[in-house]
């Protein structure tokens, strides 16, 4: 595996996450209460003896950078890096990067000089604890030039992801991106399974390095929609197969699900695995403190302060607070990057604000109150139904879910609830 490169891609603008992604790039927004969606491809390199990774990045960045920096030290002893390849303008690149394959292509020279025989490109944002020296092995067992990591999904699931058909040894023989006509997708079943007829791409690739350098200087844009399609008819394009837990969070209702999934009595997917770690920043904090609360199905992590609270189906991220009297259920809580002390603090208009947290007397529920909100006292969220979608000064609605943004301020007996 000291032959293959990791290239993390560090996301565009993340629209379908916004306001997640309004001060940081989809990578580094949190999941599970400690980590950041980063860490999983990163982890899953690690684990699986990938030790040279470097990390594309562009947008909103500055959050990612700090993350990576503060959690990422192979050590002098330890061979390999984890670097950032933050996009530049050079004599041949003016401009940003247009989607994935052009943010590898304006890279590819520090990519070739990586010493890497081949390039496995990971998404920063989906869920799943994977070994990637397996499909690594099959890649050179089949003497494939590319290899795309394949899933099975149900009808419903096809038209979101690149959907593709395998001969019988494996090789992929066709490819669409998205398929939205019915009789185009139909001519790509390929699987007797009635409940999961299709194979899907899950945006994990590995390709020699040299076909990666050819395919590249079409100037691609995305490898979907691009590079995949054009390369199936005049390359060995295999399929690997995985079947494991395996989550595309790329929109505001499938982050919330894949938070939500983690709270089960028996998650499809833990962090509690010995085998294969998640690994995330390491970080000094205090015992959590519980007085006189309420727990049903929480996932509760470093530094919180819960007086008097009632919570259910709940994820409860570091440093945060919740006090007297409320009642949160169906959420996530992201916390905060700090404590603070002061009874009243003030806010960047120069009038006091709540403190951070959330405050006495508070109704929550099916909502995501990102880092360091300060919900005041009294306060009521109620989810809204699905589909609603509403952009406000001080909250947003994605898909029915109520979203209070980083550093979001909702003062005392404020009701965000439809009707």
């Amino acid at each position: 595996m000291d032959r293959v490169l990791g290239i993390v891609l560090g996301g565009g603008r993340g629209s379908r996450l916004w306001p997640l992604t309004r001060q940081r790039a989809k990578p580094a927004i949190p999941i599970g209460g400690k980590y950041r969606l980063v860490d999983i491809p990163l982890s899953n390199c690690l684990n699986s003896g990938i030790h040279q990774i470097a990390i594309l990045t562009q947008f909103n960045s500055v959050s990612l950078h700090r993350h990576i920096a503060k959690t990422y030290h192979l050590g002098y002893f330890q061979p390999g890096w984890v670097q950032i390849l933050a996009t530049q303008q050079t004599m041949d690149n003016e401009g940003w990067s247009q989607g994935s394959a052009d943010a590898v292509r304006i890279h590819r020279s520090e990519i070739l000089h990586s010493g890497a025989r081949e390039v496995l490109i990971l998404a920063g944002d989906h869920l799943y604890r994977m070994n990637y020296r397996d499909m690594v092995l099959q890649h050179r067992r089949t003497k494939a030039e590319i290899t795309v990591g394949v899933k099975p999904v149900s009808a419903g699931e096809a038209s979101r992801f690149g959907v593709l058909r395998m001969d019988a040894e494996g090789r992929i023989v066709d490819y669409e991106e998205k398929p939205r006509d019915e009789r185009r997708l139909e001519s790509l079943r390929s699987r007797d399974e009635e409940q999961r007829p299709f194979w899907a791409s899950m945006g994990i690739f590995v390709f020699d390095l040299d076909v990666l350098r050819e395919l590249l200087r079409a100037r691609p844009v995305d490898f979907g929609n691009d590079v995949i399609p054009r390369a199936v008819d005049s390359k060995r394009v295999w399929g690997y197969p995985f079947d494991g837990y395996w989550r595309d969070v790329g929109t505001m209702r499938a982050f919330y699900e894949a938070n939500m999934d983690l709270l089960g009595e028996k998650p499809l997917f833990c962090f509690h695995a010995p085998a294969n770690p998640i690994y995330t920043r390491p970080r000094v904090l205090p015992g959590t403190r519980l007085n006189e609360v309420s727990l049903k199905r929480v996932l509760m992590c470093d530094g919180c302060h819960v007086e008097g609270a009632k919570l259910e189906n709940t994820l409860v991220g570091v440093r945060s607070i919740i006090r007297k009297g409320s009642e949160v259920r169906d959420s996530i809580v992201m916390g905060g990057d700090f404590f603070e002390d002061d009874d009243k603090c003030v806010g960047e208009t120069g009038g006091d604000r709540p403190l951070l947290g959330i405050g006495e007397r508070c109704s929550i529920e099916g909502a995501i109150i990102d880092r360091n909100a300060c919900i005041g006292h009294d306060v009521q969220i109620q989810p809204f139904p699905r589909g609603t979608n509403l952009h406000e000064a001080l909250y947003s609605v994605c898909d029915g879910i109520v979203v209070v943004p980083k550093d979001g301020v909702v003062m005392d007996g404020m009701r965000i609830a439809p009707g």
